[in-house]
């Protein structure tokens, strides 16, 4: 027998300004929902031409970017670049520097996507940077509930079917599910793993426990599922609905160690922080390459083609 966890909240991801020029709904990273070990940060952004998120650095954490729509241009200190599309992903592992650029396609009406922030392991802050890509026809795709229900399985497990491989140092399951009107899905969770949905589209009903009673979710809300108590995550579509949900389900490996951010920097400890500051102004300790270094990429913005 499987136990649904309980939901401990939800709340509405409101959307502000973020970068140039784009929006951005922040659910994780708000007063509500700070340091919720391992995530840091859950930004659905959207993004116009002429917009976007110009030279900028990062420590301690990781990455994981989605593209729902349209396409992001990036390109790093260290010469990296490339495009991810609508369907691909890049987990970026900033470790112990990195400067980078992030730039909507400019050719698109609209860039709209997923950011997620993880935190590294204590033992893994001062890593090497690195970065990962997954394409959209990488992803395995797991079905349930006669076809009614569709997961891309881009990272963890999800109805017997497991993701292609490991893209991040924290371990971290992500999945995107499509849920049709009249269907259902039992999900199962890592025990003892923080979890989480966002919700893109549709209305659904995720399980609340051991109650009867579930809780009906619209758009852009995050609902955070209790810790401890149920080994699963329920969710239901009602047979008369308009339009199937959309959501992803993420679960991460809780980190037993202070979290202390500040902007792009993050530590276990003040002085790291100071430290990660001296060493971006002075561009030493893995901030080397930043020294004089501009993105062409970022030269772009404000051109809308």
């Amino acid at each position: 027998m499987t136990t649904p966890r309980a939901i401990k909240f939800s709340l509405l991801a409101r959307e502000q300004s973020e970068g140039a020029g784009a929006t951005v709904r922040r659910s994780i990273g708000t007063p509500k929902l700070r340091n919720f070990t391992p995530f840091l940060m859950l930004d659905h952004f959207r993004s116009p031409p002429g917009s976007g998120f110009p030279d900028h650095p990062h420590r301690g954490q990781e990455t994981i970017t989605y593209i729902l729509q349209g396409a992001v241009d990036h390109e790093d200190f260290a010469g990296n670049k490339g495009r991810i599309e609508a369907g691909d992903l890049q987990f970026m592992t900033a470790g112990r520097g990195i400067m980078h650029a992030e730039m909507p396609a400019q050719d698109v009406e609209m860039n709209d996507g997923i950011q997620l922030w993880v935190d590294l392991p204590a033992n893994l802050k001062s890593t090497e940077p690195r970065y990962r890509d997954l394409r959209a026809g990488e992803i395995p795709v797991a079905t349930a509930d006669d076809g009614k229900v569709e997961v891309k399985v881009i990272s963890g497990k999800s109805q017997g079917v497991d993701s292609i491989k490991d893209l991040a140092y924290t371990p971290v399951w992500f999945l995107d599910v499509t849920v049709q009107p009249g269907g259902k899905i039992t999900q199962e969770l890592p025990p003892e793993w923080n979890a989480f949905a966002y919700t893109l589209d549709g209305v659904v009903t995720f399980g609340n426990g051991k109650k009867d009673a579930g809780e009906t979710v619209v758009p852009y809300h995050n609902v955070v599922f209790e810790r401890d108590g149920g080994d699963v995550v329920t969710a239901h579509v009602e047979e008369g609905a308009a339009e199937p949900a959309h959501f992803i389900i993420v679960a991460g490996l809780p980190l037993d160690q202070p979290i202390v951010q500040y902007g792009p920097f993050v530590t276990t400890s003040k002085e790291a922080v100071y430290q990660a500051m001296m060493d971006f102004q002075t561009s030493s300790n893995g901030f080397e390459r930043a020294a004089n270094w501009e993105s062409e990429i970022g030269k772009t913005l404000g051109r809308v083609r």
